[in-house]
Order: structure tokens, then C-alpha cells, then sequence
């Protein structure tokens, strides 16, 4: 018993140091760009570069834009198909799973054909058109996230009576929705939204191909045009990732411990 928790302590150490140890040194460059000393040099002339400032903030709203749209769209899919549609959740889920299997430049290419100028719907001929196509491309590649955070969500309430007892008192389906299914659900949903806007804070391949300022291409411009400011953008994009995650770890501490479970 001893040797085998030493032989997983090592290995756990192992471990660690594969990923830290990257890290460490990508910070360490990062703060070498003044000559002979450590400075934070490259990290105020990437803050202090308005592309940084233009592209971040594009990105900051287009993340917010994705969530609103994920939660209108997932939230009532996924209490309808607890409720209702039980029979049809193995396919629901397959369907969320897709984005995960199909890679984003298919579908962004698939975007670009469908909607070019010559097509009847021609998003991809004004700024705001593109951008309303990259935030529900964007939705979709969050999909599997925050679909799971929401069906992770609802298994923790008893959906059908909760429902029983809002029509009885005379609620519709948007106010059961609004007002009793989704505060139920907030933290599971607060989940999904952190992860969805990891994604959009780090994505390329959507922006690029449909011609965005968002900060996935400026991070991808920098690293090819300079040398430490390209560290520093890695540690902050590191940083925002790993804020969102520990976002999530402390609302799901506040997450409301029920034994009742819908059927």
C-alpha cells in the first residue's frame, strides 16, 4: 500500500511539473524583454496597444452576445425535452455533441457559402450581418458546454412539479421559464456561460475566416510579428481561461444541495 501511494505521488509530481514547467518558462520570457533584468516591458506595450484594447473589447461583447443567445436557446430546449420529450434527449445530446466533432473551419466555410452576397440571406456583405453570424457560430461551438451545464442543472430539480404547481397558480410558459426554471438552474447556467466565454476570448479560426477584429487573430497576428509581446498575450489569455474556470469552482459552491430529481 505504501509503494503504490509513493508510485502515484511521483507520478502525480510528474505530472505537475509536465504542464507547470512550460508555463514557468513562458512567463519567464515574457518578462525578459528588457535586457539583463525582469520587467513587465511587453506586458504595458501589449495593454497599451489600442489593437489589444479594440479587439479584446470585441471580443468581450461578442462573448456576452453568445451567452444571451446560448440561454434563450438551451435553456428552454433542454427543460422542454426534460419534461416533455423525454424520448428524444439521446438525440438532442447527439446533436449538441456534433460541434465537437466537426472541425470550425467546415463550418465557417459552409458559413461563407451559405451566406455570401449571392445567396437570399447575404449576412456576410455588412459588418453587422458577419457579426451576427459569428455570434451564432459561436453559440454553436459553445453548444456541448452549455447544454450539458443546463441538463446538469435541471436533474437537480424536480421539473414536473415545479411546473404542476406554476400552471395551477395560473403561470404561463414564459413565466415558469423566466421566473422558476431559470433562478433554479442560474448556477449551472453561470457555468456554461464562463465556459462559453473562454472560447470566444480564444478563438481563431471563426474570426479570421469571416474577417473580425476579435482577440483570437490579434493573438495569432502578434505571435507571428514579435517576439515577447506574444508571451505576454499567452499569459493573459492563460490567466482569463483560468479566472473563468475558478468562476465556475465558486458558484458551484454556492450551488443548492436537493435531493429531489425530476423524473
Amino acid at each position: 500500500m505504501r509503494t503504490n501511494r509513493a508510485v502515484s505521488w511521483v507520478l502525480l509530481a510528474l505530472g505537475c511539473l509536465y504542464f507547470v514547467l512550460p508555463l514557468i518558462g513562458m512567463v519567464e520570457f515574457s518578462l525578459r524583454m528588457r535586457r539583463g533584468v525582469y520587467s513587465l516591458d511587453a506586458y504595458w506595450v501589449v495593454l497599451a496597444d489600442p489593437k489589444f484594447q479594440s479587439t479584446f473589447a470585441y471580443s468581450v461583447v461578442v462573448g456576452l452576445l453568445t451567452i444571451v443567445v446560448g440561454i434563450f436557446i438551451v435553456v428552454p430546449t433542454a427543460y422542454w425535452v426534460r419534461l416533455r420529450l423525454p424520448g428524444l434527449r439521446p438525440y438532442v445530446e447527439f446533436v449538441t455533441l456534433l460541434p465537437l466533432v466537426i472541425p470550425a473551419i467546415v463550418v465557417v466555410f459552409g458559413y461563407i457559402r451559405l451566406y455570401n452576397t449571392s445567396s437570399f440571406l447575404p449576412l456576410t456583405g455588412s459588418a453587422t450581418g458577419t457579426n451576427i453570424l459569428l455570434v451564432f457560430g459561436y453559440v454553436m461551438l459553445a453548444l456541448p458546454y452549455m447544454y450539458r451545464a443546463v441538463d446538469t442543472g435541471l436533474r437537480t430539480i424536480d421539473v414536473r412539479t415545479l411546473t404542476e404547481a406554476a400552471q395551477i397558480l395560473g403561470a404561463g410558459w414564459g413565466t415558469i421559464i423566466a421566473r422558476i426554471i431559470l433562478p433554479n438552474v442560474l448556477l449551472a447556467v453561470l457555468s456554461g456561460a464562463f465556459l462559453t466565454f473562454a472560447i470566444v476570448i480564444g478563438e481563431f479560426t471563426m474570426a479570421a475566416l469571416l474577417n473580425r477584429p476579435a482577440f483570437g487573430p490579434y493573438l495569432q497576428f502578434i505571435g507571428a510579428n514579435r517576439a515577447y509581446e506574444p508571451a505576454a498575450l499567452a499569459v493573459i489569455a492563460f490567466v482569463i481561461t483560468w479566472a473563468c474556470m475558478a468562476m465556475i469552482q465558486i458558484v458551484s459552491r454556492f450551488a443548492p444541495k436537493t435531493s429531489s430529481r425530476s423524473n
